[in-house]
């Protein structure tokens, strides 16, 4: 980070580069300098308040000048004790400063939009030594070691990808051997090792213990397995000691098919991409042919004792996220309706009928502080059917909210199966007569259901109430939303221009438009 002239300083390199996130780096040194073992309590309070502020008013600064992600790395706790075990007990202890200021930084980012960085943590889990060394330190000032430097690289990508919606959806699990003991093929559900009372059982119980942790804060768990399935299913149903049970599957695959084959399915079934699954499997030859098929999807390298394995997870950052909404809390839930719904419209022969039976309701309201942090969730994942994958920060989403000119729609959809939560978000801008929609996402769990339709509408009474004439619809190409190339030529637009790139833009006249036919109640709520 730059030092404290250059974020004041509109002339300075920092401006000129025009940031995209900024990460904070104080040292244990610098946040806690003035403080020592002679203060008195109130002295000491007011050191350790002027060294909060002071970093709260960096973050503040750098919000408010640059629109822009802000990263705060908390400091590792490189201070020697001069008190002992108690240090907490001498008022202007330099060491017991940092482990509050620490404490106090990571609850006032979630107040101020600011992700954590947790090098304290990373550090004291690996031991100091691994990550710094004093005399570096008095020679340089270089806090981090430089074997260490990769790793530290590594924790920052994390957290920017995460912000991006770049993290893994997906902890696909083989069976025998990964997440209980023995093959329940050929030894029964009797014969398998699991749980207390055994030591390899009690390891196995602990993956399968992290892996529902995941589920519940919004990793989809899914199983792919070379069994019968009737014999892979009755340990989630009959065994005493499984923690992971039905209901904390989203999708299930056990077949005698090549894994990469069931992997795609997997794929395909939840709607999400292959480079968002990552597979759990004791098999070095499985997990080999997985990497040259699948070079996409994450393979990990799990270590013999499962008891090892959730920490080789974590500590891989595929999951590494950043918040958690209700709808992360809920999506196993989510994704079996959606098979329910499935099956519904796969044994039906009338779309129309289709729809009416999903008694479906769709509630919308505009931008709110309520919703912001799915909002935002929703626009920096979303790369499917994502007419522009223009991503957003918080404070631009706020900036969307305080504008006059512009609206944000959020919309959730549910039907008798239960709460899709918020499942499109579209963003307008007014420019002279017309409403430039530069943000139109969905989710495609709700592809087919005429959401595009009842959206338009929304978007519309939005754009007339504004006093606008038309609406410019944009899509630019990626990598991966050619799926709604023609989305606005099939809600009726016309088309005004395409790029060689295979970008276009499409015209509505809001006085041509006739809203379709949708067999859904739309409501604000």
């Amino acid at each position: 980070m730059g030092n404290w002239q250059e974020l004041t300083d509109p002339a300075s390199a920092l401006y000129g580069f025009a940031p995209d996130a900024v990460l904070f780096c104080f040292d244990a040194r610098h946040l806690t300098r003035g403080m020592n073992a002679a203060l008195s309590v109130a002295e000491a309070d007011r050191q350790h308040d002027a060294a909060r502020e002071e970093v709260l008013a960096c973050w503040r600064l750098a919000k408010e000048r640059f629109r822009c992600a802000v990263l705060h790395q908390t400091a590792m706790q490189l201070l020697p004790a001069v008190m002992g075990n108690n240090e907490h007990r001498l008022a202007g202890s330099p060491r017991h400063a940092l482990r509050a200021l620490n404490a106090e930084l990571r609850a006032a980012a979630d107040a101020e939009g600011v992700d954590i960085l947790a090098l304290d943590e990373r550090a004291a889990q690996e031991g100091y030594a691994a990550w710094h060394d004093p005399a570096l330190w008095m020679r340089s000032k270089q806090e981090i070691t430089p074997l260490a430097a990769p790793v530290y690289g590594d924790l920052v990508v994390r957290l920017l990808a995460s912000r991006q919606g770049l993290s893994r959806k997906c902890l696909v699990l083989d069976l025998d051997n990964t997440i209980w003991g023995g093959v329940v093929g050929d030894d029964g559900m009797e014969g398998l090792i699991l749980g207390q009372g055994n030591a390899l059982g009690e390891g196995f119980a602990a993956v399968q213990s992290y892996a529902k942790e995941l589920s519940r804060r919004g990793v989809i768990l899914a199983v792919c397995s070379k069994n019968d399935e009737a014999n892979a299913w009755e340990p989630f149903d009959r065994h005493p000691e499984m923690i992971l049970q039905r209901s904390d599957v989203a999708c299930f695959m056990a077949n005698w098919r090549d894994k990469a084959a069931n992997l795609r399915d997997i794929a395909a079934d939840l709607n999400i991409g292959l480079d968002s699954l990552v597979f759990l499997d004791d098999n070095p030859a499985e997990r080999e042919a997985v990497r040259r098929e699948l070079p996409m999807v994450a393979v990990p390298e799990p270590p013999e004792d499962p008891a090892l394995v959730p920490y080789c997870l974590a500590d891989a950052g595929y999951f590494e996220g950043v918040a958690l909404t209700d709808e992360d809390r809920g999506r196993t839930r989510e994704y079996q309706s959606n098979r329910a719904r499935a099956e519904l419209a796969a044994s039906s022969t009338d779309m129309v009928g289709y729809w009416r039976s999903l008694e479906m309701q769709m509630l919308w309201r505009p931008f709110d502080r309520i919703g912001l942090q799915r909002v935002v969730q929703l626009i920096n994942k979303t790369n499917q059917f994502n007419l522009t994958t223009k991503r957003y920060s918080e404070d631009e989403v706020l900036a969307v909210m305080a504008d006059p000119s512009a609206f944000g729609l959020q919309l959730r959809l549910l039907d008798k199966f239960g709460d899709n939560g918020t499942i499109a978000i579209v963003i307008g801008k007014m420019q002279q007569d017309e409403v430039f929609l530069g943000t139109w996402l969905m989710s495609c769990r709700v592809l087919g259901r005429q959401v595009e339709a009842a959206t338009l509408k929304l978007v519309v009474e939005n754009a007339r109430r504004m006093g606008a004439r038309r609406l410019i619809g944009e899509y630019r190409l990626s990598s991966k939303n050619g799926m709604v190339k023609n989305h606005y030529e099939k809600l009726g637009f016309t088309t005004l221009s395409v790029s060689e790139t295979g970008d276009s833009k499409a015209m509505l006249e809001l006085h041509e438009y006739e809203p379709r036919d949708v067999y859904m109640e739309i409501n604000e709520g």
